[in-house]
């Protein structure tokens, strides 16, 4: 436990820092921040509410914990990124417990400082969605879960898999179901799954089908065809790219995806090949005390593979393998020497000069790779609308990347010659290294969310819009999720039927909500004053079709108009 509070004072300041200093991202984060506001007003976690819409996309937890913190500490983009931060502080709290408990308290004490230094775990971990508080709930299922099949304690194997139901209500149901199953695997490779109830009590199983089946359940009573949207249509027909109500996500390749989850995981993944690699000549699914290492690769490299061989891929499915990656890299160090402390210098080196090389020319070769893998900027085409990424905005952050990168590549090699404690050495210049590259990656994420955020246009609107003007958004109402928030108006929604919003469009109460383009063109022509919000560009927007439309404010990639 001592491990585990002290990985978490160390982490807290990063994950902590500066998360109020700027608006939320549009697309991404404003949406979420706005179900949990109305859900604040509203008190109803069966029925979710984006722009007044029903929303039944997501689970409920990460809503409620939101509007339980606005309640508690107000409505702030810092509150909302807390309870982001708060669940990544859990599960890297709960990966160097697991860890210290496996192999001792440094042993834990790295694993938990590689997960909060997987850049892509970092950077969700700033972010208001609902993955850290899935991985967070993930973590501790197969904390107390191993721990309890280590130690034969029942009553925490069953406290782990009860919390695997937890991760239903942070994302998905199938995070209740497949964790138990790569454990599951790695006992029947050993020989020794059974006594089914030494891994597998009832008590835990029971708490694992109700806590994450009760909401569904409700929430399927409470709105018709709710049921047949999430298991169908969400899942089955997602997974063959068939769905009745598709959203604007445009999936990765199944290399880009591979590509996109290794670098996230960078430069842990290279130690956590070594361990797999070890693991796989000794024959270790064999022995039953290697049976946690066992699950944890299983569960690593499944999730991976599954998902790059899956037809519908986004940069985050990866992330639910970064905690057993950080373990595993953990062990790596600890069973590693001079060839792992030299592949990291070599890496380093690598990374440092792509750093100085995009510095060098202003930015455009990082912004062309978060164009290839940002799943806002990779679905903006496909609607319409154009990138605003500005390549200058990183320059700051690549100088100093590549002064990082280059001073941990030095001190690498230097470590390697050092005859007695190399290798702790190593590692703990390693993680010093990516430590000291997390407020890079903050710093990033604050300029893409300050140069796409829809807070500017929304705060012209509310200063402008009489309460008797019509407001109209086009596109998904997700693209710009936090207008209302900051406008304190809620829109029509003209053109915004590929949305995450498009099953609740079918609903009898959200008609007048969702408006066809014709429409739109006859209200413009009267009298009532009618605002427009749009993010695409000239060729694409109705707005071409429009009389006289009137440009009020161009920022974040959008656009305000009036008709009079």
């Amino acid at each position: 436990m001592a491990t585990g509070a002290v990985v978490a004072a160390l982490a807290a300041p990063f994950l902590f820092a500066g998360l109020g200093g700027v608006p939320f991202d549009d697309p991404g984060e404003g949406m979420h921040a706005e179900i949990a506001r109305e859900l604040a007003l509203s008190r109803d976690p069966l029925r979710l509410t984006l722009g007044g819409v029903p929303y039944v996309d997501k689970p409920p937890l990460l809503y409620v914990l939101l509007a339980g913190a606005f309640t508690v500490a107000g409505a702030s983009e810092a509150t909302a990124r807390a309870v982001a931060a708060l669940g990544a502080l859990v599960a890297v709290s709960a990966t160097a417990w697991l860890g210290a408990r496996l192999a001792g308290a440094s042993f834990g004490l790295l694993a938990g400082v590689a997960l909060l230094s997987s850049c892509g775990f970092f950077a969700y971990g700033r972010y208001v969605r609902p993955e850290t508080l899935f991985i967070a709930a993930l973590t501790v299922g197969f904390a107390l879960l191993l721990a309890g099949m280590v130690d034969r304690r029942r009553g925490l194997a069953a406290t782990g898999l009860a919390i695997f139901g937890v991760a239903a209500l942070a994302k998905d149901p199938l995070g209740a179901l497949l964790p138990p199953l790569a454990v599951g695997l790695a006992l029947a490779a050993a020989g020794q799954v059974r006594p089914l109830r030494a891994w597998l009590p009832r008590r835990g199983v029971i708490g694992l089908v109700v806590i994450a089946s009760a909401w569904y359940v409700a929430a399927a009573a409470a709105t018709p065809g709710f049921a047949w949207y999430t298991v169908v249509d969400n899942h089955l027909l997602n997974i063959v790219r068939a769905r009745r109500f598709p959203d604007g996500d445009v999936p990765l390749s199944a290399l880009e995806f591979l590509i996109v989850a290794t670098l996230g995981a960078a430069p842990w993944v290279l130690a956590a090949g070594a361990t797999l690699g070890r693991l796989a000549r000794r024959g270790a699914w064999n022995d039953p005390t290697e049976t946690p290492w066992v699950a944890l690769a299983l569960w690593a490299v499944g999730v991976l593979v599954l998902t790059a061989l899956s037809p519908f891929r986004l940069p985050h499915y990866g992330l639910p393998a970064y905690p057993a990656i950080a373990l595993l890299a953990a062990r790596g160090w600890a069973d590693g020497g001079r060839v792992l402390a030299l592949v990291h210098a070599a890496l380093f080196a690598v990374l440092g000069a792509a750093c100085a090389i995009a510095w060098a020319f202003g930015g455009a070769p990082l912004t062309r790779v978060l164009e290839a893998t940002d799943v806002a900027t990779l679905k903006a085409p496909a609607v319409g609308a154009a990138s605003v990424l500005d390549p200058t905005l990183f320059v700051p952050v690549l100088g100093a990347g590549a002064l990082v990168l280059g001073a941990g590549a030095l001190l690498l090699v230097v470590a390697v010659g050092v005859r007695r404690g190399g290798a702790t050495a190593a590692a703990a210049i390693t993680a010093a290294t990516v430590l000291a590259m997390m407020p890079c990656v903050a710093v990033a994420m604050h300029a893409v969310a300050s140069s796409r955020s829809v807070k500017p246009i929304a705060i012209e609107l509310g200063r402008r819009a009489a309460a008797t003007d019509l407001v109209v958004h086009e596109g998904p109402l997700e693209d710009s999720g936090a207008l209302e928030w900051y406008s304190g108006r809620r829109p029509v929604i003209v053109d915004g039927l590929r949305s995450v919003l498009g099953f609740a469009a079918t609903q009898h109460d959200s008609h007048d909500v969702f408006w066809p383009r014709p429409r739109l063109a006859a209200a413009w022509r009267e009298e009532r004053r009618i605002w427009l919000v749009t993010g695409r560009t000239d060729d694409a927007s109705i707005v071409r079709a429009l009389p006289r439309p009137r440009l009020v404010a161009s920022a974040g990639g959008r656009r305000l108009y009036v008709n009079r």
